[in-house]
């Protein structure tokens, strides 16, 4: 590195080198990249853009800071090496020049050493004191130079830069330091400084991708801490150092290109960056191709812009039919992409190459074949295929076909499958094949796109479809059909009505005549010739039947040929009935009611006629002459067509249920007539017409529904009651059985019966014991009464007839008493199911067990010690009062 001076500012300011030759001692060994010296330009206008330039650019490159650098490796030789530096303003073109002095570095001697150990000074700029009484003009400070420092040094550590020193170190011990970050702020001790000799000093290698230059401040200052000087900045610039490869930001780059693209065509950016200073050699790349694969059609499909990374085709050719995909190696190199000196990486740029509708579709055969019966439709004759190189399932792959000439009734279509690209040619509507046996259709293709421009080939494609129509056993049809036939009614069985025959549109298939059957005919009043299809009656044709519905009967026939498969064809025969007068008018309604005065007494009736116009109304209404009480009774006046008004002749008619015959003629001709009764109920009213006499009314008015309903009535009612007596009964013998099943356990007689007193003992007591010996020896009247017993005991049936022990002087038979007693009730067939109380005379004489009074508790125990008993509780509480007193 060249020797750095500090040199004072003129007041004027002169732009330009400071000097007009520079020398600098460098290692004899120098590699590429190496930097060898700082040149310093001065420039009065800081915005001015300087271009440094080299008159040997092929040996040495100035960069844009004025650092030297090496342009290759080389020896210098024993002589010094000169080459001239320029810096040309880019606006003005102005140019300065200054001639640089390269000498080798002498041999290692201690002279040597000593000048190379020889560090530059910096020294502070004096200033005014404040203890100095005459003002003087403070110097203007010092224009201190940038130390350049090159990063990764190897040392030694630390590595001395330069000296720190105030020209008032002379008459004071003073003290340097410095600040700023490298020194005392973060990353803190980069930079030291020697507080006596003011050396300063880095100690560790620097990284120029980590920080591109420290800025910082010298002090110096007396023993005491008084500032001497004023601070001064020192800019320490790390020289960058290829060491950095460049990266691409990604490893695999995708891009696509039309195929057929003209050379030139942009196809894709691939990027790279270094971690080095871009702005000098060492971050400067360039791309370029390695390798392309395929190599076809040529080897240089492509090319790449060597400082943009711009991918762009330059040769034609590009078809992806033939290759789909290029994979290139790019290459960026640092150092402005020199081979030697720069550090390079790799990447993998992939091209798909995308299609172009360039290839039509195109027919596989000039003619295809198919067949169809006739009379179906929806259904796929023939499958027209076709090949297309583009890439499947694209626009410029999917076919569209179209029929250019054969088919001018629209009878088929062609639909594109959408997997296979064929084109399926259906029949959308039914042909006959005695009208046409064959079709010859013109069909052609093309994409759902237009071809590429300059494509050489027709857009489309054209082909011939030959359809043959198999002929196919159609069913006869009738003719007409429906076939109207007008007829009067009142037809009679057995006559010709009409002939309803089909034909077989089969011209050219040998079959027999057809044969006819009746399908439908809902009266059942026709039938039909199974040859000629003569239709006959076989009942009274009847327009007001309930078959025929507004004068129209219809039946179906049925017409059947004998071919394979057999084939039948249906027809309508519609028989439109025209009326006669065939039905006279009856009355309506055929029950009234009218009130026994004159007034008000009229009745509205109606003439009712199943026949239509003329054979109706209007109606002739009239009483009959027979019997005279009719006339005499009633009259009848009309008051339309249709209607009449019966009412009361006399002024009173007692009350009741009377038949009144009308007589009513139709129009028609001849007339038809008929005489309706008309149910008349007379009845007493009350002054607004309504009837009065509710129980005649009601006694002649039930009908016999209404009688019948009541009579059901009372029958259900009546099961009813029979259903519920049945229930209770069987309710009850449920309940009885229910009670002779109760276990014994649960009989009330086998609660414990609980008596008043125990008595005393059988010495205690006057009782007569004979008694029990001898129980017949009672007085008659002591004897219980038959039938008489315990209350606890259940009586159910009669007195069971018992045997009676006749006296005896001996009580010895009391075993054959007791035993006959329980011979006589074990086949008693009264006696209930569960064991009875038998009541027996006699226990026994004497008993072995003394009497309790005759305990003599002073006598036996009397030494025996009683006091546990109260221990015991108070449930012997009493014993032990009784026991354990002592003498009490």
């Amino acid at each position: 590195q060249a020797p750095i001076k500090a040199t004072c500012e003129d007041l004027s300011c002169k732009t330009g080198f400071p000097e007009d030759v520079h020398s600098a001692v460098v290692s004899r060994s120098v590699h590429g990249g190496q930097p060898l010296l700082n040149v310093r330009f001065r420039s009065c206008d800081g915005n001015k853009k300087i271009h440094f330039g080299s008159s040997e650019p092929e040996d040495f490159r100035v960069g844009e800071d004025g650092v030297v650098y090496a342009e290759r490796s080389f020896q210098l030789s024993a002589e010094p090496t000169e080459f001239v530096v320029s810096a040309q303003d880019k606006e003005t073109q102005q140019e300065w020049q200054m001639r640089v002095k390269l000498t080798p570095e002498p041999a290692f001697t201690e002279a040597s050493e000593k000048d190379q150990r020889k560090i530059e000074e910096i020294i502070f700029p004096w200033q005014q004191y404040k203890h100095s009484s005459p003002l003087k003009r403070q110097k203007r400070d010092w224009v201190i130079p940038p130390i350049n420092l090159p990063e990764n040094s190897k040392g030694p550590f630390p590595q001395e830069l330069v000296r720190i020193r105030s020209d008032r170190d002379k008459s004071l011990s003073l003290r340097y330091s410095v600040t700023g970050p490298g020194a005392d702020q973060p990353p803190t001790g980069i930079f030291i400084i020697n507080p006596i000799s003011g050396q300063l000093s880095v100690t560790k290698p620097l990284d120029r991708e980590q920080i591109a230059s420290f800025h910082l401040r010298a002090h110096a200052v007396d023993v005491n801490g008084n500032q001497v000087e004023n601070p001064i900045d020192i800019v320490i610039n790390v020289i960058d150092m290829n060491d950095n490869r460049p990266e691409f930001l990604h490893q695999v780059w995708n891009g696509t290109v039309p195929e057929g693209s003209k050379p030139g065509t942009y196809v894709m950016t691939v990027t790279a960056i270094d971690a080095d200073d871009p702005n000098a050699q060492n971050g400067m790349l360039r791309y370029r191709i390695l390798s392309q694969a395929p190599s076809s059609p040529s080897p240089n499909m492509f090319t790449i812009n060597n400082e943009t990374g711009d991918i762009i085709t330059v040769a034609a050719g590009l078809d992806r039919e033939k290759v789909q995909q290029y994979t290139l190696i790019i290459q960026a190199t640092d150092m402005e992409g020199n081979p030697t000196y720069g550090l390079s990486n790799t990447a993998t740029a992939v091209i798909a190459v995308t299609d172009v509708n360039d290839n039509p579709p195109e027919f596989t055969a000039m003619t295809f074949y198919g067949e169809v019966p006739e009379n179906r439709v929806d259904v796929i004759v023939a499958n027209l295929t076709v090949t297309d190189k583009d890439q499947p399932h694209t626009p410029a792959w999917n076919a569209l076909y179209r029929m250019t000439g054969g088919d001018p009734t629209g009878r088929f279509t062609i639909l594109t499958d959408p997997n296979s690209n064929d084109g399926l040619v259906t029949v959308v509507k039914p042909i006959d094949f005695e009208t046409n046996r064959m079709f010859v259709l013109t069909v052609a293709a093309e994409n759902q796109v237009p071809l590429a421009k300059g494509i050489q080939h027709p857009p489309q494609s054209t082909a011939t479809v030959s359809i043959t129509v198999i002929d196919v056993n159609e069913p006869p049809y009738f003719v007409p059909n429906p076939k109207l036939v007008r007829q009067e009614e009142g037809l009679m069985a057995g006559s010709m009505l009409t002939t309803f025959t089909a034909q077989d549109p089969d011209r050219y298939m040998q079959q027999t005549s057809l044969r006819y059957s009746k399908l439908s005919d809902p009266a059942n009043w026709l039938k039909i010739d199974p040859v000629n299809g003569q239709i006959t009656t076989t009942a009274v044709l009847d327009r007001e039947s309930i078959y025929v519905q507004n004068n129209m009967y219809n039946a179906t026939f049925l017409a059947s040929d004998n071919g394979i498969p057999p084939m039948s064809g249906t027809g309508t025969l519609q028989i439109y009935l025209l009326d006669i007068n065939d039905n006279a008018p009856q009355v309506h309604p055929k029950e009234a009611t009218t009130c026994e005065t004159l007034q008000p007494n009229a009745i509205n009736i109606t003439a009712v006629d199943p026949d239509i116009d003329p054979n109706a109304g209007p109606f002739a209404f009239e009483l009959p002459d027979t019997p005279a009480s009719i006339k005499r009774n009633w009259t009848i006046v009309r008051i339309s067509g249709d209607h009449a008004q019966l009412s009361l002749r006399i002024r009173f008619l007692e009350a009741g249920i009377y038949d009144v015959p009308i007589v009513i003629t139709d129009s028609g001709n001849p007339h038809a007539s008929s005489t309706s009764l008309l149910k008349v109920k007379v009845c007493q009213c009350d002054l607004n017409g309504d009837c009065t006499d509710v129980d005649r009314i009601v006694g002649a008015g039930l009908g016999t529904g209404a009688i019948i309903a009541i009579l059901l009535c009372i029958i259900i009612l009546l099961i009813l009651v029979l259903m519920f007596v049945v229930w209770m009964k069987r309710r009850d013998k449920e309940r009885q059985a229910k009670q002779l099943l109760i276990d014994p356990e649960d009989d009330v007689r086998d609660n414990i019966l609980k008596y008043d007193e125990e008595g005393g003992g059988e010495e205690d007591q006057d009782y007569d014991l004979s008694q029990l010996q001898q129980p017949d020896t009672l007085e008659p009247d002591a004897i219980k009464p038959v039938g008489i017993r315990r209350l606890d005991e259940r009586p159910i049936h009669a007195e069971p007839q018992y045997p009676v022990r006749s006296a005896a002087p001996h009580p010895g038979d009391i075993g054959d008493f007791i035993n006959e007693g329980l011979k006589a009730a074990d086949n008693d067939p009264t006696a209930p199911p569960y064991d009875s109380l038998l009541v027996f005379d006699y226990e026994g004489s004497g008993s072995t067990a003394g009497s309790l009074s005759s305990l003599n508790s002073s006598s036996s125990g009397g030494e025996q010690d009683y006091d546990y008993l109260n221990d015991w509780g108070p449930r012997f509480k009493k014993l032990a009062d009784m026991y354990g007193g002592g003498d009490d």
